[in-house]
């Protein structure tokens, strides 16, 4: 369960599965960083294709930078109006 985090909700005109790759090449660029084990370990994401939501986990330094990393990723190949990102807590989760 995703504790606090990002929810990235799309517009009509993203394909979800696009985004979700978006997703994994961030999830990459993090390995560079921190290594293939750390994000396995400290990042999480969920899809939800009936909502066109992405959420992913900010409790932990690797998920705030594969946020920041997927967010600007997300800015470059949609354009910013594509997508709206909220960031949630543990209250707005439950």
């Amino acid at each position: 369960m995703i504790d606090e985090g990002y929810r990235y909700n799309f517009g009509k005109g993203v394909d979800l599965r696009d985004a979700e790759d978006t997703l994994l090449l961030a999830l990459l660029a993090a390995e560079g960083i921190y290594g293939e084990c750390r994000v396995r370990m400290d990042a999480a994401y969920a899809v939800d294709q009936a909502l066109g939501v992405i959420v992913v986990d900010g409790a932990t330094e690797v998920g705030q930078d594969v946020c920041g990393i997927f967010t600007a990723f997300l800015t470059r190949e949609f354009c910013p109006a594509a997508f709206r990102v909220d960031r949630l807590g543990k209250e707005a989760l439950a």
